[in-house]
């Protein structure tokens, strides 16, 4: 009797959202694919790229969304059916995309899988701030957190993190930047700690604001259309007060 067929499945990353950030490798699978299962926000340019059926399976806060369970499901069965299977997440697969547990499902059905980086949104955020994440003097460390959990999962304790390192991204944070900033404050963060927010970075539309932790702790942010990451740590400052801060710390050096 014939063996049943097992494709492989490839999980790739669709990069910040601008369709030029795609990696030559992810755009070759995306064209290749027999099937396509994707992320809500992927930009319509990079979708386009597939010549398969395309199935959506994102996740947005606060609106209805696609059961991580039955995405595991939904790709187990399509590598029994197609040579080459595309799923396609946002940003980079391996950072707040639930990876792991699609990887654990597969590998338990011995299906194979392969993992294409992508460019994370709080790469292209500080791109667009134009501001390093690390500087010479005033950040050699780098955190990304979420201080977002999903339904019935427990919080993870993301402040001694957030308080250790020099620069931090936190993600998926816009709707709850108020009581973030409040938070860091009560650890002991300054309240004139510099602090970026940047919506959709990379698109057109993408919108850019630097505050404080303190204005951010007293002002809660309009509703955002897009993604938004927020960044934290002096080298969010402005150009003259880094400068600053530099000197500063070369004199007591």
């Amino acid at each position: 009797m014939e063996e049943p067929r097992v494709g492989k499945v490839w999980l790739v990353g669709a990069g910040p959202g601008a369709p030029d950030l795609l990696t030559l490798r992810a755009a070759r699978l995306i064209e290749a694919a027999d099937i396509l299962f994707h992320d809500a926000l992927v930009h319509a340019d990079v979708l386009a790229l597939a010549r398969c059926r395309r199935v959506n399976v994102g996740k947005r806060y606060g609106r209805v969304s696609t059961e991580q369970r039955f995405i595991n499901r939904a790709l187990v069965e399509a590598a029994r059916t197609h040579e080459t299977v595309v799923r396609l997440k946002g940003g980079d697969p391996l950072l707040f995309g639930r990876a792991q547990e699609e990887l654990d499902a597969l590998a338990a059905e011995g299906i194979e899988a392969e993992v294409v980086p992508g460019v994370t949104a709080a790469l292209a955020a500080a791109a667009s701030l134009g501001t390093s994440l690390t500087r010479r003097g005033i950040a050699r460390t780098v955190a990304f957190l979420t201080p977002r959990v999903g339904h019935g999962e427990t919080a993870s304790e993301w402040l001694p993190a957030a308080l250790g390192a020099d620069s931090v991204v936190l993600y998926m944070a816009a709707g709850a930047s108020q009581e973030i900033a409040a938070s860091l404050i009560a650890a002991g963060k300054a309240a004139e700690t510099p602090a970026a927010l940047v919506e959709s970075a990379s698109l057109p539309g993408e919108k850019r604001m630097r505050t404080t932790l303190g204005e951010l702790a007293h002002a809660p942010l309009p509703r955002a259309e897009g993604p938004v990451v927020m960044c934290v740590g002096e080298v969010f400052a402005h150009e003259s007060v880094l400068r600053q801060i530099i000197a500063e710390r070369c004199l007591a050096g």
